[in-house]
C-alpha cells in the first residue's frame, strides 16, 4: 500500500481496511479475484470491525456489572422461569412497544440475571442502555439536587432506550428521592421501556417510597403497560449437591 492510499484510508477513518490491506491485496492475487468482489471483502470487513466496535461502546456505557447472557442461564436448575416468555422478551418486541418488565422474586432467583440478559441482548440489536443499582440509583439523584444536576440526570435516564433498575427493596429514601423517581418513570411513560428487579411484591413499595398517592401514581404508569414475572423458585446460590 502506497502512501498516499494510506493516507486516505486513515482520513476517512477506514481503519480496518488500512490494516487488512495489504494481507488481502495479496490473498486476492493469489486467488485471481476480481476488484468487485475484493472491494466488497475490504468493506465487509470494515462494516464488521464498526459493528464490534459500536457493540463494546454500549456494553462499556450499559454498565453492566457481569456479562450475563440468557443462553448461559440455568433454567434447568430454576423451574420458577417460565423459560418461554423469557425467549419471547429476547425478541426484544418490548422495546418497540414500551412495555416494562419486572420481576419479582426472593434473593439468588435469577432476577439479576436475566434482566442484564436482556439488556446485553437489546445492546446486540443496537439499542443503547444503562444498568444501575436502585441504591445508587437514588443517592445519584440525591446528590444532583446540591449541584443543581437533577434536570441533566433525568435527561439522561429518560431518552435512554432501556433502563435497568435492580434490586428494588427495602431502602430509606428522603422524599425528594422519590419525588425524582417519579418523575423520572413519568418521563419513561409510553416512550421507553424499563425493566426493574425487586424482592418486594407492588403492595410493599408504600413501605419504602412512602407517600401512598404518589406510589399509586408511579404503580399506575409502571404496570400499565408492564410483564410483571413472580419468580418462585429455589436460589442459584444455594450449595448444589
Amino acid at each position: 500500500m502506497n502512501d498516499d492510499l494510506e493516507q486516505l484510508l486513515k482520513s476517512l477513518h477506514l481503519k480496518k481496511i488500512a490494516e487488512i490491506f495489504d494481507d488481502q491485496l495479496a490473498k486476492a492475487d493469489r486467488e485471481h479475484l476480481i476488484f468487485e468482489k475484493l472491494f466488497a471483502r475490504l468493506l465487509r470487513a470494515e462494516w464488521q470491525h464498526r459493528q464490534e466496535t459500536a457493540l463494546a461502546w454500549r456494553i462499556k456505557q450499559a454498565r453492566i456489572p457481569e456479562q450475563w447472557t440468557l443462553e448461559s442461564f440455568p433454567f434447568k436448575k430454576q423451574p420458577g422461569v417460565d423459560q418461554r416468555q423469557v425467549r419471547t422478551f429476547a425478541e426484544l418486541g418490548f422495546i418497540a412497544k414500551a412495555e416494562n418488565i419486572v420481576f419479582v422474586g426472593g434473593p439468588g432467583v435469577g432476577k439479576t440475571g436475566l434482566a442484564c440478559g436482556l439488556l446485553l441482548k437489546a445492546l446486540q440489536n443496537g439499542y443503547r442502555g444503562i444498568f444501575v443499582r436502585a441504591q445508587d440509583l437514588f443517592d445519584e439523584m440525591y446528590a444532583s439536587l446540591a449541584d443543581g444536576a437533577t434536570r441533566k440526570l433525568l435527561n439522561h435516564l429518560s431518552r435512554v432506550t432501556l433502563l435497568v433498575i435492580d434490586e428494588m427493596g427495602y431502602l430509606n429514601l428522603k422524599p425528594e428521592q422519590t419525588n425524582i423517581f417519579f418523575k423520572l418513570m413519568e418521563e419513561r411513560y409510553r416512550r421507553f421501556p424499563t425493566i426493574i428487579t425487586t424482592n418486594l411484591d407492588y403492595p410493599a413499595w408504600n413501605s419504602f417510597l412512602g407517600n401512598k398517592h404518589l406510589v399509586n401514581a408511579l404503580l399506575s404508569r409502571l404496570r400499565h403497560q408492564c410483564h410483571t414475572v413472580r419468580i418462585d423458585g429455589p436460589s442459584l446460590r444455594d450449595p448444589q449437591g
